[in-house]
């Protein structure tokens, strides 16, 4: 069983007007696991009016909804969700090389601006495929989210240059074997950011994590030493619901993740490109229509 917090005292950190969540799940009732996948998150379900709170306590005025892999291909619950979030929602779904044109039509429409590639297990669309949905992606300005076991970049490079679309390395890298801040796969991903169209997504540092919380120090100086290389490509998500987290427990402080994340920039001027500008460049975001505290 697990209860999970969506509200409390908010994070020392002040997120700026217009912060963007650039990685999280949502799930609604009658949209039911797919066979491939893992089971629904355990508990209630998480939903919009969770979130929405998690929003107000975190101070959140924008969200990347990512497609669950409990839904595989099937991005009915994801549209259903961005239904609920209005207009502040924008979607990252799962398409593959037999998607149709109509298809890929349907989901921009409905608030879609990008595809996920999830190459571990569980995954709805890994590696194989990244050619291919590359190429739907570019053709309709779409960016791509790729997720590895980031210790074997050295072995992915060669194809992760080719990507035509804008696109993000996600969770951290999710460097599994563990690396070193000065290490060649770091230096992997800094060649890729130079590339032009690469960005760093900072969201579930405890997935990776072989130091632990609450600070994650492994994972911390990697991240350090990709944001001080190009503060200009990172993105920052709180990867709620935590999907990894099956009882209380083990269930993440949110707003204390919030803070000790959004410490590896460097200043508030870092953290207002993580949090609002380079997540428009990223996902195609119009510029925030509030006003800059």
């Amino acid at each position: 069983m697990i209860v999970r917090t969506v509200t409390g005292h908010p994070p020392k950190t002040k997120l700026p007007r217009g912060a963007v969540d650039a990685q999280m799940h949502m799930y609604l009732p009658g949209f039911p696991a797919q066979p491939g996948g893992p089971d629904l998150p355990a508990g209630a379900l998480p939903d919009a009016g969770q979130y929405r709170s998690v929003m107000c306590w975190l101070g959140i005025d924008r969200v990347i909804v990512t497609q669950g892999n409990a839904h595989q291909r099937d991005n009915s619950n994801l549209v259903a969700c961005l239904g609920e979030m209005g207009d502040v929602g924008r979607g990252v779904g799962v398409i593959d090389s037999t998607t149709s044109d109509a298809e890929l039509d349907r989901l921009s429409h409905r608030g879609v601006v990008g595809a996920r590639i999830m190459d571990l297990p569980g995954g709805a669309v890994g590696l194989s495929e990244l050619e291919a949905i590359d190429a739907k992606a570019a053709a309709r300005g779409w960016m791509i989210a790729v997720q590895f076991d980031g210790t074997k970049i050295l072995e992915h490079e060669a194809r992760l240059r080719g990507i035509k679309s804008r696109w993000v390395f996600d969770h951290h890298g999710k460097f599994f074997g563990g690396v070193a801040p000065d290490g060649p796969e770091v230096a992997a991903v800094k060649r890729l950011i130079d590339t032009g169209n690469c960005w760093f997504k900072f969201a579930g540092a405890y997935e990776s994590s072989k130091s632990g919380g609450l600070t994650y120090e492994d994972v911390g100086a990697v991240s350090r030493a990709i944001a001080s290389h190009a503060r200009e490509r990172i993105v920052w998500g709180t990867n709620w619901p935590h999907n990894l987290a099956r009882i209380t427990a083990d269930y993440p402080d949110d707003a204390a993740l919030t803070d000790t994340i959004l410490d590896w920039l460097l200043d508030d001027r870092a953290r207002h490109l993580a949090l609002v500008e380079n997540p428009e460049k990223l996902f195609g975001l119009p510029p925030f229509g509030g006003v800059e505290d």
